[in-house]
């Protein structure tokens, strides 16, 4: 995590001093959001034609709430490059009441169980402002998003650990309504839905702009998705966050 969080900085880094240095027609920006969340759901079944359906919120306790992410960019008249880093990784415990199956091994009743979810996202996203005014603006674009993720059952005795590492291609929408002086409503995120699963990540936030690179926000967050590998892999899980961010744009 710390190298991810170093990386990202090196890249802000990079990005607002070359774009000072040569005097590039570009204007870096950066965003740090944190917040808390709760889990709606998160369901698992590994393999999924023979492992045991259980939920990691409802089988188990969440304990974990906490998040932040880090979004860095490069902005060009109407053009929009950006880097995110969205780490996520959510711990639950709690006694079993019927054995469970889960990747080729068997957590017996009774046992208490450590699960851990993990799903880190690396995401690269064009966009193309095609609406500005003075009250809208409208933006689309193509997110590549790199997935980190594993989920994991240990009693102590015995461990199981699905790791998933792969890269799934994002429709990106963004859409902000300026209904006041220094004040506007944003709805921003990442998208897809095909026959295999789904992904959903977006936020609706207020936006207090005290002045012109400075830009304060707070809102609300859902994070959705998932995969039905056909006999592989059946997981789907939902989050929502609450979170408060801040942008600056050099």
């Amino acid at each position: 995590m710390k190298k991810s969080i170093s990386l990202v900085l090196f890249l802000v880094l990079s990005m607002v001093l070359s774009a000072k240095i040569f005097a590039l027609p570009f204007t870096p920006w950066i965003n740090v959001e944190t917040g808390g969340f709760i889990t709606q759901y998160n369901n698992v079944k590994i393999p999924s034609d023979t492992g045991t359906s259980f939920s990691l919120c409802d089988d188990l306790s969440t304990e974990s709430w906490y998040y932040y992410r880090i979004n860095a960019g490069l902005d060009y008249k109407r053009h929009s490059l950006s880097f995110l880093y969205a780490p996520l990784l959510v711990e639950s415990s709690g006694t079993i009441d019927e054995d469970i199956t889960f990747y080729g091994k068997t957590f017996t009743a009774g046992s208490d169980i450590t699960g851990l979810y993990k799903f880190n996202s690396y995401r690269i996203t064009y966009a193309y402002r095609f609406i500005e005014t003075d009250k809208l603006n409208i933006s689309a674009g193509i997110t590549g998003k790199i997935r980190d993720a594993y989920i994991s059952l240990d009693d102590g005795t015995t461990t199981a650990k699905r790791v998933n590492l792969g890269f799934v291609p994002l429709i990106h929408l963004s859409a902000e309504w300026f209904f006041a002086p220094k004040l506007s409503l944003l709805l921003k995120g990442d998208g897809l839905v095909v026959p295999q699963g789904r992904a959903e990540d977006f936020q609706l936030a207020f936006v207090y702009s005290p002045i012109d690179n400075l830009a304060l926000r707070a809102g609300y967050r859902i994070l959705e998705g998932g995969s039905d590998g056909g006999g592989s892999v059946y997981s789907f899980s939902m989050f929502h966050y609450f979170g408060l961010g801040i942008e600056y744009r050099f």
